[in-house]
């Protein structure tokens, strides 16, 4: 009974918050390259491009090409090399994106901290090869 209790407190906030709509989202990161940081490290950089088109980071000049879609209240992803979506409820807090997916815990969130207008730099596909 406990555990269940301590679960519930941990996941009171995530659970409170309002999911952003997909105009909401659209409207956030469209046009924008935004950092997200997990456990107090970076854990990747999206560029949020025209049409629903993402690149995804997570080392220096290592890019996935994607999109995303809206999946009733969570936004999905998917790339080039992983046809499996990978769904995350949004969320603002202090005019920043906050993230959960739907395959982790609340604890897990993502953060933003980082927002700008900078095109990752991503070698064009098959370069070299």
């Amino acid at each position: 009974m406990r555990v269940l209790l301590l679960a519930l407190v941990l996941a009171a906030p995530a659970l409170a918050e309002t999911p952003l709509t997909p105009e909401g989202f659209e409207a956030h990161v469209t046009g924008h390259t935004l950092t997200y940081r997990q456990y107090g490290t970076v854990f990747g950089i999206e560029e949020y491009l025209p049409g629903r088109k993402v690149r995804w980071s997570v080392a220096p000049n290592q890019c996935q090409y994607g999109s995303w879609y809206p999946e009733g209240d969570y936004i999905c992803f998917v790339y080039e090399y992983d046809p499996a979506p990978s769904c995350w409820s949004f969320w603002l807090r202090d005019g920043r994106l906050v993230a959960l997916s739907i395959a982790d815990a609340p604890g897990a969130e993502l953060h933003e901290t980082g927002r700008d207008q900078t095109s990752l730099p991503c070698p064009g596909p098959d370069v070299g090869a």
